[in-house]
């Protein structure tokens, strides 16, 4: 389906829940937030009902988002469910790792395609400061469990954050140098906690360039980010620039949140309730939300994304 715009609308990124076994700086306070109810979360059935819909309308890709979604018991029926929904065609999830191990191999027999992992340091202190409660040997098992599982080429998620990680920029990068995995930098944006922080905490990605070893070449793009490969490494390093080259003309995504909330756009405070409706009526309120999808968002250093909600409840 096209919206407004002109641009077809082929991914959703359904979170499946709020909850997350970390509190990372820059997504949640630190004394946490209110969670949702039990009888607030959509139910498998839900979900599921609202990803064939989608499917209907036209889209391909399914990504599978939090808080974290290996949080939500019974992930790996739900991954089966959404894998099974005619016309859907790539399912991938955005996890932390940190539970990843164990059930690697169930989600990749139950069609899960993709991983992508938030990992923004490679040091253990720093790790926890970051998360605040988290494990980097945890997350570093999980990556290592899903590349015996068969998961083909992970993405690795490194929020830039000056003064907090931004000595680290090769460090991170060079995981890419022997693993087929790419290692993406995404720009900090000013959404929840990350709104009031200094200035200096934001970074441009090209601040990532001047790190990388001489000779990294340009790899065109995939999806919103944009790839640069050194010669000899098994991988690529990403840039996704939400703040400085902003990707909305080519935006192809929509949101739902575990709530049963669609949000046309990540940055703004707009939402179709789709719980409860079914058929017609629930391919309308998509239909009306895309519609919706604004041309772009007007983040940037000096105005804080418009979104009344926190990034644990969006979804990423």
């Amino acid at each position: 389906m096209l919206d407004r715009e002109g641009r077809s609308i082929e991914y959703l990124r359904l979170s499946i829940t709020d909850r997350c076994n970390c509190r990372c700086v820059y997504c949640m306070p630190e004394g946490g937030v209110p969670m949702l109810a039990h009888d607030q979360i959509l139910g498998f059935e839900e979900l599921a009902r609202i990803v064939r819909a989608c499917a209907e309308l036209g889209v391909r890709k399914v990504r599978l988002t939090g808080g974290e979604p290996l949080a939500r018991r019974g992930v790996v029926d739900l991954v089966r469910m959404v894998a099974e929904v005619p016309g859907v065609e790539d399912v991938a999830m955005t996890t932390n790792a940190c539970q990843l191990a164990p059930i690697a191999a169930d989600l990749r027999a139950a069609g899960l395609g993709r991983l992508n992992v938030s990992l923004d340091t490679l040091r253990p202190e720093r790790y926890a400061q970051i998360t605040r409660c988290g494990r980097l040997a945890d997350a570093l098992a999980g990556i290592a469990a899903a590349r015996e599982a068969g998961f083909a080429r992970t993405k690795i998620n490194a929020v830039l954050m000056g003064g907090v990680n931004d000595d680290e920029v090769a460090h991170l990068a060079a995981l890419a140098k022997d693993e087929p995995v790419d290692v993406r930098f995404i720009e900090l944006m000013p959404i929840g906690p990350a709104a009031g922080w200094p200035r200096g905490r934001f970074l441009p990605a090209d601040y990532v360039l001047g790190r990388l070893p001489a000779g990294a070449e340009s790899r065109g793009r995939d999806g919103v980010a944009e790839l640069w490969h050194v010669p000899g490494w098994a991988g690529n390093v990403g840039l996704i620039r939400p703040m400085s080259h902003k990707f909305c003309d080519g935006c192809s995504r929509i949101r739902v949140t575990a709530d049963g909330r669609c949000k046309p756009c990540l940055h703004s405070s707009a939402e179709v309730d789709l719980r409860g409706l079914e058929g017609e009526a629930l391919l309308a309120a998509l239909r009306g939300a895309i519609a919706a999808k604004p041309k772009y968002h007007h983040m940037d250093e000096s105005h804080a994304s418009e979104s009344a909600r926190d990034m644990n409840e969006i979804g990423g």
